[in-house]
Parts: C-alpha cells; sequence; structure tokens
C-alpha cells in the first residue's frame, strides 16, 4: 500500500493523518467535490450546497454504552474541509466530497478520513463511501426524520488494512474503534458546525500567513539570512554558524525560466545557500533544488556549486514559512555546507547547534554574489 498526500496530508492505506510525500491521485475520482460528473446526492445536499450532520453524546448515553469510544462525530458532504495552506504545486481536486471526524472519549481533537460517496444506481437508498484500497468508510442512510445513519464504520477506520493481525488483539483494541462504535444517528446541522468541527483538527496559525511557494513568486528573487552576533554565539557555544543567507538571484530566476513549470512550483526552484563559520570568515556557497512536500520545501543539495567526492543526494534542508514573515530552515542531517558535506562530521544527524535557523527577509544586496 503507498502513501498519498491530499492537500499536505499523508494517506497511508486510506487515513489522512499529517503531511508528507505528494503523489497525484489516481485519475479515477479526479473532479471536484461537487462537480457536474459527481452523482447528486440531494438527501445529503438538498440545495446542492454543502451538508453537516453531527452529534455531541452525553455522559448519560455514554455511560449506556461503555463500548462506544467515540464522543463526538460528524459527517461533512462537500469539499475539502481540512488541509491547511502547503506548499505543494496546485494539483486539482481530490475528488472526495464525504469526509467524517470522530473523537474518542478523552482526545483533544478529532480523526479524520475522506472518501468519495456515491450510490450503486438511481434506485438505490443506501450512500457508499469508499476510501482507497477499496476499503468502506461508512455507509449512509437518511431517516423519515432526516437524521443521518451512518453505518458500517470498521473499528478499523483510522488504521491500516491488516491492523487487526498485526498489531495483536491488546494493542488492536486500544487503538481501534470500539465495538459499539456503528450505527450512528446524526442530526443535519449549518455546514458551519461542520467547518468549525474539522478545523480543531490542525489549526491555521495565522502568524504563519501565506505558502512560500505563495510569498515567492517563481520569477522573483528573494533573500533571506541571520547574522548571529556576539551574545547569540555567547549563549550557543555548539552553534558553528555566524553568518546564512538563503537566496534566488539571477542565475536561478534564468534556470527556472528556462527549464521550470510555473505551474509546478515551487518544484524544481534553485536555491543558493551562504555560510560563514566561526572558524572561517570565508564564504562557502552550496546549491540545492527544492520540491514542494506538505508544508515545507525539501531542498535536495546539488553539484553545480563544485565538484563533490560523494555522492550529495541524501543532503537535505527544508523550509518553511515563519511566523511574520520570516523563514524556517531545518537542518536535521549536517546539509549545510558548515562542515565538509563529504566528510564523517556530515554523517548522520546534525551534532552541533545548527540544526533549525528562524531567517528574516533581507535585501537582495545582502545576498549578492
Amino acid at each position: 500500500m503507498t502513501s498519498k498526500t491530499i492537500g499536505g496530508k499523508t494517506i497511508v492505506g486510506k487515513t489522512i493523518v499529517g503531511a508528507g510525500l505528494a503523489v497525484a491521485l489516481l485519475a479515477a475520482v479526479a473532479g471536484t467535490a461537487l462537480a457536474d460528473d459527481t452523482p447528486e446526492l440531494t438527501e445529503l445536499s438538498p440545495d446542492g450546497k454543502d451538508g453537516c450532520f453531527g452529534r455531541i453524546y452525553d455522559a448519560a448515553h455514554l455511560k449506556l454504552h461503555p463500548n462506544q469510544k467515540v464522543g463526538r462525530i460528524f459527517f461533512y458532504f462537500g469539499s475539502d474541509p481540512v488541509s491547511p495552506p502547503n506548499e505543494e504545486p496546485s494539483r486539482g481536486p481530490s475528488g472526495y466530497n464525504g469526509f467524517l471526524a470522530t473523537t474518542v472519549r478523552g482526545a483533544y481533537k478529532p480523526e479524520w478520513v475522506g472518501g468519495w460517496c456515491g450510490k450503486d444506481g438511481p434506485q438505490s437508498g443506501e450512500i457508499h463511501c469508499g476510501m482507497e484500497c477499496d476499503r468502506t468508510m461508512a455507509l449512509l442512510n437518511v431517516d423519515e426524520k432526516g437524521r443521518l445513519i451512518v453505518s458500517g464504520v470498521h473499528r478499523s477506520l483510522y488504521l491500516d488494512a491488516g491492523a487487526e493481525d498485526e498489531l495483536g488483539e491488546t494493542e488492536f483494541s486500544r487503538q481501534a474503534l470500539g465495538t459499539e462504535d456503528d450505527g450512528f444517528r446524526l442530526d443535519r446541522m449549518p455546514g458551519e458546525t461542520c467547518k468549525a468541527e474539522f478545523a480543531r483538527i490542525d489549526p491555521v496559525d495565522p502568524a504563519l500567513g501565506a505558502p512560500l511557494r505563495e510569498r515567492l513568486k517563481p520569477d522573483q528573487p528573494f533573500c533571506y539570512g541571520r547574522d548571529y552576533d556576539a551574545a547569540h554565539l555567547g549563549s550557543h557555544p555548539d552553534q558553528l554558524t555566524h553568518t546564512i543567507r538563503v537566496f534566488r538571484g539571477p542565475i536561478e530566476l534564468a534556470a527556472f525560466a528556462k527549464d521550470g513549470e510555473t505551474a509546478n512550483w515551487p518544484d524544481g526552484a534553485d536555491i543558493e545557500v551562504s555560510v560563514t563559520t566561526r572558524q572561517s570568515a570565508v564564504e562557502v556557497t552550496q546549491s540545492y533544488s527544492c520540491d514542494g512536500e506538505a508544508d515545507q520545501w525539501r531542498c535536495v543539495a546539488s553539484g553545480t556549486t563544485s565538484d563533490f567526492s560523494c555522492d550529495i543526494a541524501a543532503r537535505e534542508i527544508y523550509l518553511r514559512r515563519g511566523a511574520n514573515g520570516t523563514m524556517m530552515l531545518a537542518n536535521p542531517n549536517s546539509s549545510l555546507p558548515i562542515v565538509d558535506l563529504c566528510s564523517k562530521a556530515a554523517e548522520g544527524e546534525t551534532a552541533s547547534d545548527d540544526k533549525v535557523y528562524r531567517l528574516e527577509p533581507m535585501p537582495q544586496a545582502a545576498c549578492a554574489r
């Protein structure tokens, strides 16, 4: 089973959970959530707009149903209500039109899955919502009072296929839904209620602003950096970096204009990183080629700057948007030219205090070569 990413959420098998590698979705499920070629489900959306159903179980109900773990459950029919701003190029809509969020007792935020919902035929009264790997998210029916009956929910909804055998009975029971977590009866609610519920999953920090791929244009240069003063270096004796610059200039712009595709920005974007260290005031520059992955740019060291006696394809740094217009650079595995990238000092995790940098926007002249 492969991992997929939709809007910055990794799908392992069928569950959408955190950020990861981006791949294109199956063409069979392409299309907007409520596009013309999507079967109309008037039971869920009588007016053609988003549909929302939910229920929050009180203490009395949960006491009577000790094997029900779910305390809150919401079903949303419409476009993706979760995905935060991400750095991946736009790959079109997911085709998902049904989203289920549940919060178990004691949890502070929901888990969720997305799938595509439809009927087997025009005479069918039951709606089937499927997921990746030919799994079922739920079966839906609307009763005479307009309530949504959610059934067919498997205990391993948020686990990989085969988890029951792999985890063993005890661990599976701990991670899986309860034996009474099925046959939910949900009330129709305003669409905003569901959006607010799904917003609890991955709250967006407004201070972070727009993704880097929107802030940094493919045809415009940029320069970010930091100069560390004596006070900072004195309080961080294990930091090697004295100055650092991350930038795109005329050479990088010309390379992208020639070979890059604006629609796929930032995939294929070249950047340069220049550093000086405590030990040497001589500036060393290293080139990297970047791709958007979930909420970050993954930038791999390239040999265009100089010749290398080793394979530097595994030397990666990561760029993320920071608060109030800053840029965060992560260097978890010794991939900056503060050390020789082919030396033993560059093997394994970064040993020095040079793992994360908060960089400020600077005039382009500060990054001039």
